[in-house]
């Protein structure tokens, strides 16, 4: 009779252990992202007078004015710091006799840059501040032959090449 006794208790144990193991009792909980991605922006720019001439006026005489104007816009996604830069320049004329100046004409009254043409250091950047994706700069450049020029300015030339550059502004941390 004592085998029944210890085989009944163990019987109910093994029991109530199978039922427990079967049920599945356990709690459980999911979730899930949607693919994550980063795009990289662009930095471009497009030039009204790209690879061509900014003026070009042959016969000036003492008291004329040459005026080019051209459009440099940010046509990229990224905001973007600009400068120009000239980049080599030549000038017969004497000191003071053919003046450059250059305006945004978003802001006409603080030139640029002004001075006798050809004095903007070459290969130096001139920074012209921020440019916002989509946004354009026009600028006016105007060469000036001075009044009192006098006979010693005849059949003299002046050319300067010019480059717009735009740079990224600095990286930044993003928390989302």
């Amino acid at each position: 009779m004592m085998t029944k006794k210890i085989l009944l208790p163990l019987a109910t144990l093994a029991a109530a252990g199978a039922i427990a193991v079967g049920s599945g009792a356990t709690f459980t909980s999911t979730s899930a992202n949607t693919i994550s991605s980063v795009t990289s922006g662009t930095l471009s720019q497009s030039n009204t007078k790209a690879d061509a001439g900014i003026f070009n006026l042959t016969n000036i005489k003492a008291g004329d004015t040459v005026n080019g104007t051209l459009t440099i816009t940010n046509t990229g996604t990224l905001d973007a710091n600009f400068s120009l830069t000239e980049v080599k320049s030549a000038n017969e004329f004497a000191k003071d006799n053919l003046t450059l100046t250059i305006t945004d004409t978003a802001t006409p009254t603080t030139p640029v840059w002004s001075g006798n043409f050809g004095d903007l250091a070459d290969g130096t950047k001139n920074d012209l501040g921020l440019v916002k994706a989509g946004a354009s700069n026009t600028y006016v450049f105007s060469a000036q032959l001075a009044t009192t020029a006098d006979n010693t300015q005849q059949n003299k030339t002046a050319n300067a090449t010019f480059q717009w550059d735009s740079v990224q502004l600095n990286g930044e941390t993003t928390n989302q």
